[in-house]
């Protein structure tokens, strides 16, 4: 008679398996991934595009889509999009430069977004005990396309912040990338348009653009301290 092995090897398997695979590792690995992410943009330094201007090798619709997805990756390590949106108009115009912009916010949105729900959301769920965290999620969760489309028009919250609290959430894919292209696009295109007539900053088209960021930003400030009244209220 043969005597049967214990799989230990099996089990150890599984049992690293199921480690690697838990929620707090995949949070970890999150983490690790914007840290060299961010560490990359650094190193990299974006903000050179207004100065050096864009690859001459590289041009027309090619180049547009090339700077979308770069814009994306580097909305997702951190860089601010007020950055990133005059670079695009200061580069390709205001109508190639907004088309650029906002398909580069989509595809850093999505990015995101799908890195914090697959990675994140089983870990930071059950930490939502805060007031103010379990009155964001349920909003983000119920009222999900208008809530996202408020906070896209009004730069109060913080791009990257928007999109890992709505990935945590249970709001759906589509009205969170359908609220973030509609609700981007009056912002960004101020930000393009500038860039863009930056050359000429006496220009009508400036000042409009600059007079349209200044009222945008006194709206998102005047939000967020009627949110923070107002929570403070159904204490």
């Amino acid at each position: 008679m043969f005597e049967t092995v214990p799989a230990r090897p099996t089990g150890l398997a599984a049992r690293c398996t199921r480690v690697l695979l838990s929620p707090w590792s995949r949070l970890s690995l999150l983490v690790v991934l914007l840290a060299a992410g961010a560490t990359g943009v650094l190193l990299f330094e974006p903000q050179r595009l207004l100065a050096d201007g864009w690859p001459p090798q590289v041009g027309g619709a090619a180049a547009v889509v090339l700077f979308a997805v770069a814009y994306g990756l580097c909305t997702v390590a951190f860089v601010p999009r007020p950055l990133l949106n005059l670079a695009a108009g200061a580069l390709f115009g205001s109508q190639l430069g907004l088309l650029g912009a906002i398909g580069g916010t989509v595809v850093g949105a999505g990015v995101s977004f799908g890195l914090g729900r697959l990675l994140g959301q089983d870990a930071l769920r059950p930490l939502l005990r805060g007031r103010w965290l379990k009155a964001a999620d349920g909003q983000l969760s119920r009222h999900g396309f208008r809530s996202m489309l408020a906070a896209r028009l009004f730069p109060g919250v913080p791009f990257w912040a928007a999109n890992y609290c709505a990935a945590v959430s249970r709001m759906g894919w589509l009205p969170f990338l359908l609220a973030t292209a509609l609700g981007s696009i009056p912002n960004t295109a101020a930000y393009v348009v500038a860039g863009a007539r930056a050359s000429t900053p006496t220009s009508p088209a400036f000042l409009i653009a600059m007079g349209f960021i200044a009222v945008t930003g006194l709206a998102g400030v005047l939000v967020a301290w009627f949110k923070r009244h107002k929570f403070r209220g159904d204490a």
